[in-house]
C-alpha cells in the first residue's frame, strides 16, 4: 500500500481530481431538486449563502483582532475557501431537512463532502504542508524507529578536516537515515517541550562511526516538529544528499520551540517561557549527551521556517557561541504577537528595554559578529515576509557576519522551505566541516 501513500496532494492528478469533485458537488448542491426546488433556490441558498459569509466573517474577526494565535494575518483566499466550505455544509443541512430521502441524503451527504475536500486541498496548495496522502493521514515515516533503538556509542569515531576526506564507507551501509522521536527536557530552562524529531544519516549506524555535525531544525507557528518530515520533505532531502556523499550527512534535531500548536513564546527567555535558554543549553546538552556526535560548536547550526526562521536568528545573535552558523527561512523582522506594544506587554510585561537588548535587529545594530555566517532565503511572492528578510541581511552583513540573501519560487509555504534546506544544504555541510 505504499504506493498509495506516496501520491502527491500538491502536483500531479489529485489536485485536479479533487478541484472537479468539488465543482461536481456544489452543482449537485446549488441546483439538484428537492421537495420544494422552488423555495430551495430562492430562499434557502441566499440565506446559506449570507450564513456563510457571516460565519466566515466572525472567524475572521476572532482570528485576526481577538485571538490573534498567529503573528501575521492570514490570506484572504484561505478566509474565502473556508467560507465555501461553510457554504456547502449549509446547503447539504438545509437539503437533508427538505427532502428525506435517504438515496438523495446519501448523494447530497456526498457533494458536501467534495467540496469541502476541495477547498481543504486549495489551502493546502497554498502552503504545501501536506505533500502526499502519507501526510494527510499522520501516518509514520517508513524511516522511522524507536529512539531507544538507535545505536550506542561506538569505541572510536572517524574524525577530518573536512569529515569527508577521513571517512571510507563500510559495504554494509544503510541506503537511508532514520527517523527517532524522543523527549528533550528542560533541564536548565524548565521549558515544556513536546518531542523532538531526530535524523540520523545511513553514517551514523557505521562502525567505526564519524562524528557528524549537528543541525537543530525549527518549526513554524503553528506548528510541530513533525511539520519537518511532511511539508518539509526533511528525510528525502538528507537521504539524497548522504546517496552522494557516502551516507554523510548532518545529524537534524528537529526541536519544539513553541510548546504547543498554537502557543507563540516568542523564541524568548520572558514570561511565556524559557524558549532560548531551551534551545541554546538544554537541546545542545542533551544531543552531547544521548547522541555521538561532534561537539565543537563551530559544527552546529541552527534554522527554521516562519517563527522557526526568526528564531533561528534570534539564537545566533543572542547566542553566537552556541550557534554561529544559522539559516533563516521566511522569518520575521522581529518576534512579534502582532505588534512592538502587544509582544512587549505579554513577555516583558511593558519593558521596551528588556526587549531590545534580546532583539535580533537592535543586537546587530550595536554588535559585531566576524565568526558568525548564515544564509535568509524567502519566496519571491512572500509579499509579507520578504521585505523584513531583505532588512535583516542587509543588518546581518553591516554585523560583519558572512551571509547571503536567496529568493525562490512560491511565497510563504513549503514548498519555498523544503527547497531552501535542499539548495543549502551543501554550503551547510561545508561551513560544518563535513565537506570541502
Amino acid at each position: 500500500m505504499d504506493w498509495l501513500w506516496r501520491w502527491s496532494l500538491i502536483d500531479g492528478p489529485i489536485p485536479w481530481a479533487l478541484t472537479a469533485l468539488g465543482l461536481a458537488g456544489g452543482l449537485w448542491l446549488l441546483f439538484a431538486g428537492t421537495a420544494d426546488t422552488r423555495g430551495y433556490r430562492r430562499r434557502a441558498v441566499p440565506l446559506c449563502a449570507a450564513g456563510a459569509l457571516v460565519l466566515t466573517g466572525v472567524g475572521w474577526v476572532v482570528v485576526e483582532k481577538w485571538w490573534r494565535p498567529f503573528p501575521d494575518p492570514i490570506e484572504t483566499r484561505i478566509y474565502a475557501w473556508i467560507g465555501l466550505g461553510v457554504f456547502a455544509v449549509l446547503l447539504l443541512g438545509v437539503r437533508l431537512a427538505a427532502d428525506r430521502r435517504v438515496r438523495r441524503g446519501l448523494v447530497s451527504a456526498l457533494a458536501a463532502v467534495a467540496v469541502v475536500a476541495a477547498a481543504a486541498a486549495q489551502v493546502n496548495l497554498v502552503f504545501d504542508a501536506y505533500p502526499t496522502v502519507r501526510d494527510v493521514l499522520g501516518l509514520p515515516d517508513p524511516s522511522r524507529i524507536a529512539f531507544a533503538d538507535v545505536p550506542p556509542p561506538t569505541a572510536t569515531t572517524v574524525t577530518g578536516s573536512p569529515l569527508e576526506s577521513a571517512w571510507h564507507p563500510p559495504a554494509e551501509l544503510p541506503a537511508g537515515g532514520r527517523v527517532a522521536t524522543v523527549a528533550i527536557p528542560g533541564t536548565a530552562s524548565g521549558f515544556a517541550a513536546r518531542d523532538a524529531v531526530v535524523y540520523l544519516p545511513p553514517a551514523y549506524f557505521a562502525d567505526p562511526r564519524p562524528e557528524l555535525p549537528v543541525l537543530v531544525l525549527l518549526a513554524g507557528q503553528p506548528g510541530s516538529p513533525q511539520d519537518w518530515l511532511g511539508g518539509g520533505k526533511l528525510v528525502s532531502t538528507m537521504d539524497a544528499f548522504a546517496a552522494t556523499h557516502g551516507g554523510l550527512a548532518p545529524v537534524v534535531v528537529v526541536a519544539d520551540g513553541t510548546g504547543s500548536q498554537f502557543a507563540n513564546p516568542l523564541c524568548l527567555d520572558s514570561a511565556l517561557g524559557n524558549v532560548a535558554t531551551y534551545l541554546a543549553r538544554d537541546v545542545p546538552d542533551w544531543v552531547v549527551a544521548n547522541l555521538q556526535v561532534d561537539a565543537d560548536p563551530r559544527a552546529w547550526a541552527i534554522g527554521g521556517l516562519s517563527y522557526g526562521g526568526t528564531c533561528a536568528l534570534q539564537m545566533a545573535t543572542n547566542h553566537p557561541e552556541r550557534y554561529p552558523t544559522f539559516l533563516d527561512l521566511s522569518g520575521q523582522e522581529e518576534p512579534t504577537l502582532g505588534d512592538r506594544t502587544r509582544t512587549v506587554d505579554a513577555a516583558f510585561g511593558g519593558d521596551e528595554a528588556r526587549f531590545v537588548a534580546v532583539n535580533p535587529a537592535d543586537l546587530m545594530a550595536g554588535r559585531r559578529y566576524p565568526g558568525s555566517a548564515g544564509v535568509f532565503v524567502v519566496g519571491k511572492d512572500d509579499r509579507d515576509f520578504k521585505p523584513g528578510q531583505q532588512k535583516m541581511y542587509d543588518a546581518a552583513g553591516k554585523a560583519g557576519m558572512d551571509v547571503r540573501y536567496v529568493e525562490l519560487p512560491g511565497g510563504h509555504s513549503f514548498s519555498v522551505w523544503s527547497a531552501g534546506l535542499e539548495g543549502e544544504l551543501g554550503w551547510l555541510a561545508q561551513r560544518l566541516g563535513l565537506t570541502a
